[in-house]
């Protein structure tokens, strides 16, 4: 997924890629996550790093090389995954491309159901790179309507459809505002961007039924409010 120009996929393009399998993501492990990189002494220091600052060699005590040494050469965390998360994560590797498409069909559906709606913008993929579809994510044009983006998403609830926002600013966070406060007029394309968008329901197992639901409930709803 997320092809580049050269068909790099996403996990080379930077000196480490940090991945989540975090129960909402597109390969879900539950919990955890990944790091990728082709730098051996980055990859040397997260396999210590994750597991206490044991040193890599100590890995062969599960092996038939193993015996009962080990040394600790930092000081490490508890981060390495549990064997039942990666059996599920293995599972879920499978069927990655599958729950891809699934996940893209049901985009395209939106992309359709909403191409016509002056009051909504939908994503944006350029031609030459490819997306996961982790989230889809509309703007809504707020000139255009009688009601703001959060009285937006409180009337799709009221329909059943649980819509959410990805994410909220950290600079709006009380903790983030207190150790490093940042004046709004600093942020404003943060600030537009914000107060505009919604992130509609998108997983594999959608139906067809559901999904034209969303669709129709947003075209009625932009009905209603448009001005």
């Amino acid at each position: 997924m997320g092809h580049g120009p050269q068909e790099r996929p996403v996990g080379s393009l930077g000196d480490i890629t940090a991945f989540s399998f975090y129960a909402t993501k597109t390969i879900a492990c539950g919990e955890g996550g990944m790091a990728t990189t082709a730098n051996e002494e980055y990859s040397e220091n997260i396999r210590s790093q994750r597991l206490h600052g044991i040193s890599r060699d100590a890995w062969k005590r599960y092996t038939k090389e193993g015996s009962w040494f080990y040394e600790v050469i930092d000081a490490g965390y508890k981060y390495n995954m549990t064997d039942i998360q990666a059996a599920l994560g293995l599972a879920q590797l499978d069927k990655a491309e599958k729950m891809w498409q699934l996940r893209r069909t049901v985009a395209e559906r939106y992309n359709q159901g909403f191409k016509d709606l002056p009051a909504v913008e939908t994503p944006v993929i350029r031609p030459d790179r490819q997306t996961s579809w982790h989230l889809y994510v509309i703007k809504l044009v707020i000139g255009k309507l009688a009601v703001n983006r959060n009285q937006f998403i409180d009337r799709l609830s009221e329909r059943g459809i649980k819509a959410s926002v990805h994410f909220i600013p950290l600079y709006r966070h009380p903790y983030y505002q207190k150790v490093c406060p940042v004046s709004l007029d600093k942020v404003a394309n943060s600030e537009w961007l914000y107060e505009r968008i919604i992130s509609l329901p998108i997983y594999p197992g959608m139906t067809d039924e559901q999904v034209t639901y969303v669709i129709e409930t947003i075209r009625d709803l932009l009905r209603k409010y448009e001005k």
